[in-house]
């Protein structure tokens, strides 16, 4: 009798690679007999390319993965990335030509003896003080004077502030892939033709044209909006995030950098519009740029416009329109099915939670796998599992939205409030006197952490209004002291760390060397 486990992965792009690297490397297939790991790469599943904007986990993932950095940032036109600067969504631009502006750093809070200086700053004078980000972290700083978070002889995936990546999607899909063989996954090139049932509703097997029968324990669906197995034969329900989230359509283009000079960015640029936001995601060689809208509060050929005005005048695009419904499958595992990536659900990538989502997904197929049993056992935590993660993201996207103080129909639409997810609103009314705190949210169950709400929160102009218990709060001094200490960090930083495009050109050409520090 054969008593080996046999996975089928159905798709390819990042999230199938990914999928099959990460189960492979956790699960140990190179060394284990029963289990067999095959990916099915069918060439009409394509790569949509709006996920190049990354969340910090990745760096663990990647060094899991034993991918080098160096040769990641070299094959995908990697760059780095330090957080997010928000770009008119508090109000629109003013008269005057004024922008109000607002950084959300990957680097938590500057706090001491487990004592936050939120309290203090939230007690300063609000027409003096610091903006919250500058105030808390040295990252902010080091983000605009466009330096980068590491220098040339920090090594693989470490430095001293938190970074994730900015990369091209499609070259992320071949270093993965090229992994993922190593490791031990089978790798068939092919059409996916018919889907079976068996009696109970479960995959019996699936066709190719290419391959014929191809039979598996679980069958993995990384196909993309197609959802052709969790979707299409399975008839996973679908739980639209249009009532919270409005945007569903996305225009994208790349562009070249207009000198070869040119900074390059080590945050994703968020601009708000009438109608949505645009992306501007800095590549090695390149920019991505984007348009999200809402179809409901602009045209296609007004977003065009809007797109075409962004990237400015001279510079020829043809942008690539992808309409998309936000949300997700309440069961993303049913039977001997498990979806992961845009099968699974896809949210708008304001918060780049695209890949963090794939993420996590494999994370835990791989901690729950059953060896032995029902291989559908882990479906019902699993399921319970994402649907909390895909929730609570909602939750912090809305957030984005529903305290901005622009006046066009589509920000008054996201301030109603009907569209705010109701534990939002609880939050909302009891951070009116307190600031976001760990206790608020359920690690295992969350991407965001309390400060990244904060960042938001404060970057947009919230009022926590402390007034009432300063006096809880006594060591005004010392939290000066520390104010101090994150400005003098921060100018120092910007003097010790490389520009940012100095330092990819150093990677690529040498690697992480030491040979290179004062070059």
């Amino acid at each position: 009798m054969d008593h080996r486990r046999r996975i089928l992965i159905v798709g390819g792009g990042a999230a199938g690679w990914l999928t099959a690297a990460y189960l492979a490397k956790s699960l140990r297939i190179a060394q284990q007999a029963h289990l067999e790991i095959t990916l099915l790469e069918s060439p009409e599943v394509g790569i949509i390319g709006v996920g190049e904007a990354t969340f910090p986990t990745i760096r663990a993932t990647l060094q899991f993965l034993g991918i080098d950095e160096a040769r990641f940032i070299r094959e995908t036109s990697a760059t780095f990335k330090q957080g997010i600067r928000f770009t008119d969504w508090a109000w629109a631009p003013k008269d005057n030509g004024d922008h109000h502006q607002y950084f959300h750093p990957f680097e938590a809070p500057f706090s001491t003896d487990g004592t936050s200086l939120a309290p203090y700053w939230l007690l300063q004078d609000e027409a003096t003080r610091a903006p919250f980000a500058e105030a808390m972290t040295i990252q902010a700083r080091v983000a605009d004077a466009q330096r980068a978070p590491k220098r040339p002889h920090e090594g693989n995936f470490s430095g001293p502030l938190n970074y994730a990546y900015h990369f091209d999607s499609a070259k992320l899909a071949l270093v993965l892939a090229e992994r993922a063989r190593e490791l031990g996954v089978r790798h068939i090139q092919g059409m996916l033709g018919q889907v079976e049932l068996d009696a109970t509703g479960a995959i019996d097997h699936v066709t190719s044209p290419d391959h014929g029968r191809l039979e598996a324990d679980l069958y993995i669906d990384c196909t993309g909006f197609r959802a052709e197995l969790i979707g299409q034969a399975l008839k996973a329900p679908f739980k639209s995030a249009r009532p919270t989230l409005f945007a569903d359509r996305a225009l994208a283009c790349k562009i070249p950098y207009e000198r070869p000079d040119a900074p390059i960015q080590s945050f994703t640029v968020a601009t708000a519009h009438e109608a949505g936001w645009t992306w501007d995601i800095g590549l090695n060689g390149m920019r991505g740029i984007g348009c999200v809208y809402s179809s409901d509060h602009l045209g296609d050929d007004q977003a065009e416009a809007i797109l075409r005005r962004y990237v400015g005048p001279g510079v020829e695009i043809s942008p690539r329109s992808i309409p998309f419904d936000a949300g997700y499958r309440q069961k993303q595992w049913i039977k001997n099915c498990v979806a992961v990536g845009l099968s699974a659900g896809f949210l708008e990538p304001l918060e780049s939670t695209g890949v963090v989502l794939i993420e996590a997904a494999v994370a835990i197929i791989a901690e729950l796998f059953p060896h032995n049993g029902p291989i559908s056992a882990p479906a019902f935590r699993f399921n319970e599992l994402m649907t909390a993660r895909y929730e609570n993201i909602i939750t912090f996207l809305k957030l984005h939205y529903c305290l901005s103080q622009r006046t066009e129909p589509f920000w008054r639409d996201n301030a109603d409030p009907a569209s705010i997810p109701e534990r939002l609103a609880d939050l909302l009314e009891q951070w009116r006197y307190r600031p976001p705190t760990r206790y608020d949210f359920i690690l295992d169950l969350e991407t965001f952490a309390f400060f990244n709400y904060q960042y938001i929160l404060y970057g947009m102009g919230f009022k926590t209004d402390l007034s009432p218990g300063r006096s809880e709060f006594p060591d005004v001094a010392g939290a000066e002291k520390l104010f101090a200490k994150i400005r003098s960090f921060g100018e120092r930083a910007t003097h010790d760390l490389p520009s940012h495009r100095d330092l990819i050109q150093q990677i690529n050409r040498f690697g992480f060397d030491p040979a290179v520090e004062h070059a």
